[in-house]
């Protein structure tokens, strides 16, 4: 029996795609059960997820008899199950790609916290504010510095659950048009992973379902300074 991912709503569940992500690439076979993470029903529905995961949270992995639900454990456990393939082997630069991902988990420093998953697939966007900018440049400086030691093309060389899990934020800074004049190492960085297969698959879905608004989006006096959105 296949193991299942209780993922989410592809246009909004980003920590829903990460463990998707991860266990595609690790070849593993899984059956999936999107939950409409949408308001209203997204209270019954993760309701119905806390009967069996104590966060109540998507996403879920069920595998046998076991249980997963945190998205880094179901990431970790998809590099387990592909025999490491998804950390780099040197147990230094291992703990570098690990200082990411814990990077990320834990907010990423709050960098463009207005500019959510669901935004990513509005049909317009707001520019980035001046903040926004200088805080994407702490990020990418950072990023260029590891793709420079790393020789590329992902960050440690192969691609890693780093990597993964980055791949939202870049989805979403990359369709509100972020420059990146100061950063080529990071550019072909995020073109390379917008290419991959999994990527590609998760964003034709998640781009074709309606857009989820937020009010709290836009900034004040910047509602008419909009680019397209991406093709």
């Amino acid at each position: 029996m296949k193991p299942l991912l209780y993922s989410g709503t592809k246009n909004a569940s980003s920590w829903a795609m990460r463990a998707w992500l991860a266990l595609r690439e690790a070849g593993v076979a899984f059956d999936e059960e999107v939950v409409d993470i949408r308001r209203p029903q997204r209270f019954a529905n993760l309701e119905r997820i806390g009967a069996f995961s104590p966060p109540a949270m998507v996403p879920v992995l069920v595998d046998d008899q076991m249980m997963i639900f945190d998205s880094v454990a179901i990431m970790e456990y998809a590099n387990d199950i592909a025999d490491g393939a998804l950390l780099p082997a040197d147990r230094a630069t291992r703990a570098r790609a690990r200082s990411l991902v814990a990077w990320q988990h834990s907010g990423l420093s709050g960098i463009c916290t207005r500019i959510s998953f669901e935004s990513a697939f509005y049909p317009l966007k707001r520019t980035l504010t001046d903040a926004e900018r200088t805080e994407c440049g702490r990020l990418f400086d950072y990023l260029d510095q590891v793709l420079e030691l790393s020789g590329g093309p992902y960050l440690f060389g192969a691609l890693s659950l780093a990597d993964l899990m980055l791949v939202p934020t870049v989805v979403r800074l990359t369709r509100h048009d972020l420059d990146f004049a100061s950063w080529s190492r990071s550019q072909r960085w995020t073109a390379a992973l917008l290419e991959r297969a999994s990527v590609a698959e998760w964003m034709r879905e998640a781009d074709a379902l309606p857009h989820i608004w937020f009010d709290d989006y836009l900034v004040p006096g910047d509602a008419i300074r909009m680019v397209p959105a991406a093709a």
